[in-house]
């Protein structure tokens, strides 16, 4: 490892604990357009903040519009900094295209002009609203929400950098976790909320990129593909994306994981996630296993899945008859729709980054057509999405695959280059490109219906 990359590290841990070891602060403020909330001393699920409950429709209010808004103290892990927070309830679109409410939050740089900011994904994984970012932020404690404060690690280059950092929660309010496409508008209309709000400082002038590793880059990636027919106004600020871990064809990433000894649990997770977001009922396709391990896991976080259900696999879930996933039409038509390889390119630059030594988080996976990843993520399916965009999105990607890295190992080698290709791109230098010697994936063509066994 480079003295850049630990001198950057040893920043991000500093600053992080220079943050939790802060005094109470003072008591939050409160602010509204066109709206108002208290804000509370934690997000709990009671907290109004969350809830919109104004006379018109959501579906009266352009995507982005700002509903709520608050400022408080950043916390971390419940304990207040003196970084201020602003929160805002905002209207988005969900997976199945329907007027939302969502909530993201703004951390203002005290080095920064305005002039640039982040939108940083968070990878809290979950199917409890309970553990969004916001509500981490907001002084929740939750065993999910850990994650978002692990995060701090994340945050604190950014903003020592001058960045402004926008978090939204994105898989929404219902912990809508794996839909991709509500997890890229999500993001999209959190950066259009984040430059209408008045408290947050930022405007039409502000250039954004886009940052996420695992399930942050879900949503990273899908706003990237997205913006340029779903908010247009979104692209044009964008001067880039880096994602590391990304998952791109959710039916490979099952077989893939499949008799895991880690990341099995993120079978039952996906179920779960396809079946609140697309509103498709997937339990009587379940044994009674199946059924038990639902149960635990449905208010569940990554924290509850890995580790927890070693060797776990579809088909001891599954009846006998839908021993192949395929079989079951309504979640074969859900898989496909969070395929991005079916989806848009996008068209601004890319840096993706992808581990695949999977085998040191006991997932030893090697199907044929699936090949091997990181322990969760699909290694082929990263590069041919990287090598499609290459031939058909017009913009440059840098493309990096750690070989000996795994899912948990990769970030810490990619965060540091993410940081340092972001500055670049803030900076108006050409983006580097490795379109052209990016080695072959896998297919990224639609599930096929299989029949029943």
């Amino acid at each position: 490892m480079s003295k850049g990359t630990v001198r950057l590290i040893s920043v991000a841990i500093a600053t992080a604990a220079v943050m939790a070891a802060a005094p109470v602060a003072t008591a939050a403020e409160s602010t509204s357009a066109p709206a108002s909330a208290t804000a509370s001393a934690s997000a709990s699920a009671s907290d109004p903040f969350y809830a919109y409950g104004g006379d018109r429709p959501l579906s009266a209010f352009a995507p982005g519009t700002v509903l709520k808004t608050r400022t408080l103290q950043y916390h971390l892990v419940g304990i207040p900094t003196p970084l201020k927070a602003v929160q805002l309830l905002y209207r988005t679109t969900d997976a199945q295209g329907r007027p939302a409410a969502n909530v993201t939050t703004v951390v203002r740089s005290p080095r920064g002009d305005r002039s640039k900011a982040v939108s940083y994904q968070s990878f809290y994984d979950s199917l409890n609203p309970e553990d969004g970012p916001s509500r981490a932020i907001a002084g929740n404690v939750t065993l999910g929400g850990l994650i978002p404060n692990v995060e701090a690690l994340f945050l604190a280059p950014l903003l020592t950098q001058g960045y402004d950092v926008v978090i939204p929660d994105t898989e929404g309010q219902r912990a809508n976790f794996a839909a991709g496409p509500e997890y890229g508008t999500n993001t999209l209309d959190s950066i259009r909320a984040a430059t209408r709000a008045e408290q947050t400082g930022l405007g039409p002038s502000t250039a954004f990129a886009l940052m996420g590793y695992s399930g942050g880059a879900i949503a990273t990636n899908w706003a990237a593909a997205l913006a340029p027919s779903y908010a247009p106004d979104v692209n044009r600020k964008l001067v880039g994306y880096a994602e590391g871990g990304l998952l791109v064809d959710p039916a490979h990433n099952l077989k893939y994981v499949d008799g895991s000894l880690a990341w099995s649990g993120v079978i039952p997770m996906s179920v779960i996630g396809v079946s609140r977001s697309y509103g498709i009922d997937l339990k009587s396709y379940l044994n009674g296993y199946g059924l038990k391990v639902y149960e635990e896991l449905e208010r569940g976080s990554i924290i509850d899945a890995i580790g927890h259900y070693p060797g776990l696999t579809w088909k001891k879930m599954a009846k006998p008859e839908y021993a192949d996933p395929n079989s079951v039409p309504a979640f074969l038509e859900a898989v496909n729709k969070l395929n991005l390889g079916s989806a848009a390119s996008p068209t601004v630059p890319g840096f993706i980054a992808q581990g695949n030594a999977g085998v040191l988080e006991g997932t030893f996976g090697n199907r044929p057509g699936v090949g091997t990843g990181d322990g969760v993520m699909v290694a082929g399916d990263v590069r041919a999405l990287a090598r499609q965009y290459c031939a058909t999105g017009g913009a440059a990607v840098k493309y990096s695959q750690y070989d000996l890295l795994s899912h948990v190992g990769a970030p810490v080698v990619w965060a540091p280059v993410a940081l340092g290709w972001l500055g670049d791109r803030f900076a108006g230098r050409a983006a580097p490109s490795d379109c052209g010697r990016i080695p072959a994936g896998n297919s990224l063509a639609p599930e096929e219906p299989a029949p029943l066994s």
